[in-house]
Order: structure tokens, then sequence, then C-alpha cells
């Protein structure tokens, strides 16, 4: 799947929203509620939910948390949980409050047509909203380090103490890793592991932005970080962060094999839902055109839904042809991943 380098301002999305009617406005009154449970916080969303109550007269209740706490929250609550919908960013959550048990299948036919396989659960436990990319960055000033195509690249010894990236904890490392696992299986992928902790430029460190800095900065050649992460700093009102934008450069890797790796944003059904028909309203709302462009723009990420063209500083980063892998398998090679990972000295 290739991405389009349409540009457009997010107020576009703004006016294109839909709106309630005045004459149907003692109908939306008994719609009843929505219990949403996000680990997203963003403005953007914040419209998206008063736009879909003006719309529908559904009254959403927001309970905002990290993920790993709202999904602790549901199974406390058990079946008295008032949870209707938990929002979560990155596979791996996705694939941990499935293994909680707490989702449950979304029946919707316009969900499964307007989303591609691989943003679906196989089994309709969750679905994905919005999409992130993991790229290579490089020094600009240095060049392009050859060879450095693909994440295979990483660990070639051309490119020793150039590397920078995140701990082997960070859920985005184990989101890729798992997608490895799961192409080239565990031997391999640890192989290549090994070789990237030996091509590191320091201890791995900080979080996606401080990598891109610290190759802005010459601290390190070749780095890693999702998509998002150089988009904000390109779109910064602060001369600093556009500065480190402009020194870096970015790899699409895979595009000559599977693709780049992503991962995404998305959204389970839970278990004991009282409202799950008003839920999956709201999952349908999230899959249109007007609310994919908050939805994915609110944090610089790639719509879920193909067609819909991402926001022009993401966009312009590039097209790329996107790895296919179903998103539930970064869930289900997680521990494999941190396995991997640990025996591969990747601290």
């Amino acid at each position: 799947m290739r991405f389009s380098l349409l540009y457009f301002a997010p107020l576009i999305a703004l006016s294109s929203l839909i709106s309630c009617s005045n004459e149907n406005a003692s109908e939306n009154a008994a719609a009843g509620e929505l219990n949403l449970y996000s680990s997203r916080h963003y403005d953007t969303d914040t419209a998206l939910l008063e736009n879909f109550t003006e719309a529908t007269g559904i009254k959403i209740n927001l309970i905002e948390a990290g993920a790993d706490e709202l999904i602790e929250r549901i199974k406390s609550e058990g079946d008295a949980s008032p949870a209707d919908l938990l929002i979560t960013v990155d596979a791996g959550r996705l694939w941990r409050a499935e293994q909680a048990g707490i989702f449950q299948p979304i029946d919707s036919p316009i969900l499964n047509q307007r989303l591609p396989e691989n943003m679906r659960h196989p089994d309709g436990l969750w679905v994905g909203l919005s999409k992130r990319a993991r790229v290579i960055v490089y020094n600009s000033e240095a060049g392009l380090p050859e060879p450095l195509s693909d994440y295979s690249d990483l660990a070639n010894p051309a490119h020793r103490g150039k590397v920078c990236i995140r701990s082997s904890s960070n859920i985005y490392n184990i989101s890729l890793m798992a997608s490895m696992v799961s192409r080239m299986g565990e031997a391999a992928a640890e192989e290549w592991a090994a070789g990237v902790v030996a091509n590191f430029a320091r201890t791995p460190q900080s979080n996606d932005t401080g990598q891109i800095r610290a190759v802005a900065s010459g601290e390190c050649q070749i780095g890693v970080a999702n998509t998002y992460y150089l988009a904000r700093l390109a779109a910064s009102d602060d001369p600093a962060d556009q500065a480190v934008a402009s020194a870096v450069k970015v790899v699409f890797p895979g595009q000559e094999s599977n693709g780049t790796h992503v991962n995404i944003s998305g959204a389970g059904l839970v278990t004991t839902s009282p409202n799950s028909e008003n839920a999956v309203k709201f999952l349908e709302y999230l899959t249109s055109e007007s609310a994919q462009l908050l939805f994915a723009n609110g944090n610089f990420e790639y719509p879920a839904v193909p067609g819909v063209a991402p926001m022009s500083t993401v966009a312009g980063l590039g097209e790329f042809s996107e790895d296919m892998l179903n998103a539930s398998e970064l869930g289900v090679n997680q521990a494999a991943a941190i396995m991997v990972f640990d025996r591969a000295g990747w601290k």
C-alpha cells in the first residue's frame, strides 16, 4: 500500500465534520451513552468525541489513563465494569488487553469493509484506527551510510559504533522485534539483534525524540524512530526543533522486501460493555473519512483507512510501502521478542 503525498490543512477536516440537525434533538436526547477508556490524550480526540455526540446524541463518558492502568482497572471492575471501549496505542498493548480476556468480537460489516485485513484482529477483537511507521534516520551532513535500505542493515558491521536506538523494554522496539520473529523466526531475529548491539554508538537510552536529536547532533550517524516523532519536530514552532528535523533524513526500510514496519492505535470492545451498540457506532464513526483525518492528524499519524491522505507534515516524509503483516502478530510474538532481546544482550 502506498501513501499519497497530498497536502492539506487539518481545518479541512473540521469543516467537513457532520453535525446534528435541530429536528433530531429530541430523538438524540434518548440515544444513551458510551463509556470510553482511552490512553490517548490529544485535543483532536476531544473534538471527535464532541462531534460524535452532536451528531448522534450519544453522551461519551471519558476515562483517561495509561494503557496498562486501564487494562488493570477493567479487570478489577470485573462483570460490573462500565467500560464499553478501550482505545490505546501499539498492537502489543492491545494484545495485553486481549490476553486479559477483556475484549469481545466486534460485529460490523462497515468496519470490515473500510479497514484492510492487517488492521483488524483475525477474530474481530479489536480494530486499528491510525498507524505510524518505524523508520531509520541518518545524519544529513554525514550522508547516507552504506548499506542502509532495510532493518537488516542496522546489523551490518560497516555501521560499528554508529547506531542509536531505544532500550529493549520499549514497546515500539518489542513490536518491531515481534514482526521480525514472525517473518524470519527467532534464531535469525536473535542474530540480527546481536549485530545491532555490536553496532551501538551508546547504551540504549531516552525516547524516539532523543534518538533523532542524537543523530542530528552527530553523536550517532544512524537512529530508529516512529514517524510521528519526526513530524512533531518538523511542525514545531521552536526553531531548535525545526533545526533537528532538518539535520536528519529518513529511510523507509524494506521497500524491496516486506515493506516498512507499521504499528497502530486501536480499540477493542469490552466483554461486559453495557452499551455495545453505541460502541460499535463510535468505531464506525472513527473510520469515516472526516474522523480519520482528525484522529490521525492529532498525533501526526497515518489514517488506517486506505485512500484517506495523511496531513502534510507526515506525508512530507515521503511515500512508502508498508508491511502488511497482521498487527495481531506483534502481540502474539511479544514474549518471544523479549526473550530474543535478552539473549542478544540488548539492554
